[in-house]
């Protein structure tokens, strides 16, 4: 059952998503007004970071942002619909931010992006680091 909660028996449906309200942090504790956090999953293997974030219903040449800075990825996303049907309009919109800490090592400089059936995918090479005994000679003056 890893990464998945259960709503418990008898709790009512309008009942919040556990999970969502934990990914989101306490209302109020360092958040903005208007900033949705993303869902995320973070794997390092073989030598590639990949994180993986679910942003279904945008336009990723339009609506993403990424950056790298000082080892931080940032992932910005913004989300504007609208559906109309005869006596009714919804929209749906707001801005999707968050931040991760890359591995040591990481280039970032590298970093790939795809998107798919809602899912963006960050593919970052890691190297790994060159690991054995260097001899420092002395010099003798």
């Amino acid at each position: 059952m890893s990464g998945m909660i259960e709503r418990m028996p008898g709790w009512p449906s309008t009942f919040p998503d556990l999970f969502g309200w934990l990914e989101a942090g306490l209302p109020g504790a360092h958040t903005v007004p208007g900033l949705h956090g993303i869902r995320i999953e973070e794997t390092l293997t073989d030598g590639t970071y990949v994180l993986r974030a679910e942003l279904p219903g945008i336009d990723p040449a339009k609506d993403v942002e990424l950056t790298v800075t000082e080892g931080v990825l940032t992932l910005r996303a913004e989300r504007t619909a609208q559906t109309t049907e005869k006596h009714h309009t919804e929209f749906r919109y707001g801005t999707f931010a968050r931040s991760v800490r890359l591995p040591a090592g990481a280039r970032g400089d590298d970093a790939t992006a795809d998107y798919k059936d809602g899912v963006l995918t960050i593919t970052v090479p890691v190297p790994e680091a060159k690991s054995g005994t260097r001899t420092i000679p002395v010099r003798h003056g």
